[in-house]
């Protein structure tokens, strides 16, 4: 793929596809943990109605994350591309089977000249964008049962809970993960984010409590 005249909203072949099996993966391994079928829990029904809840919740929390990333670094004159992790994807399908989840279905990798600040500006973008995403599940949740019935209203927790975990979760200084760009490049945007993020989470639980 040539990048000379790339725009933020353009994508290879390869980076559709990994964006899409990515997506797929996850909302399967998602439904895995919460709907775990193969150790007898559940029907086949309630384990497709997962799958499809996770696509919707899980799915578009990670697109938009993986998305923010790659607009932004687009932004800073950055060649940008996201690239699924298969090993990693496969890794979060089997920790799912056995009853807990660990996910990194890869990256938005970026190369070019870039500063610390713009550096931590592409990495904030992800957890900024599932908060943002988690005040648009919000009011489905809250009405989802006027609107539509209960479905709807559980669109709307799983969207509000995964999109603050992950904005949470990204945000911790470790390896890969978000907040060690934004630690390096600030420490006061770094705090402010971080503990906005995680207060964000922990009210969320406190009100609504953790439920599937």
């Amino acid at each position: 793929m040539s990048y000379a005249n790339q725009s933020p909203l353009s994508f290879s072949e390869k980076e559709l596809l990994d964006l899409a099996i990515a997506w797929v993966v996850l909302s399967v391994a998602f439904a895995l943990l919460l709907a775990p079928i193969h150790r007898g829990i559940g029907t086949v029904g309630g384990f497709v109605t997962m799958i499809g809840l996770s696509f919707v919740t899980v799915g578009v929390a990670f697109l938009l994350h993986e998305l923010a990333h790659k607009v932004v670094a687009i932004h800073f004159g950055q060649l940008a591309e996201f690239r699924a992790d298969y090993q990693m994807l496969f890794l979060a399908i089997m920790s799912a089977l056995i009853g807990f989840l660990f996910a990194a279905p890869g990256a938005v990798y970026h190369r070019g000249r870039i500063t610390p600040r713009e550096n931590g500006l592409i990495s904030v973008a992800g957890p900024v964008t599932n908060v943002a995403l988690a005040g648009v599940f919000l009011p489905i949740m809250l009405f989802g049962s006027a609107l539509g019935g209960g479905l709807l209203e559980r669109i709307g927790y799983m969207g509000v809970l995964i999109n603050l975990f992950l904005a949470a979760f990204n945000m911790i200084p470790f390896g890969p993960l978000d907040g060690k760009s934004v630690l390096n490049w600030s420490k006061s945007v770094f705090a402010l984010t971080f503990a906005t993020c995680l207060g964000l989470l922990a009210l969320f639980l406190l009100q609504f409590g953790l439920q599937f």
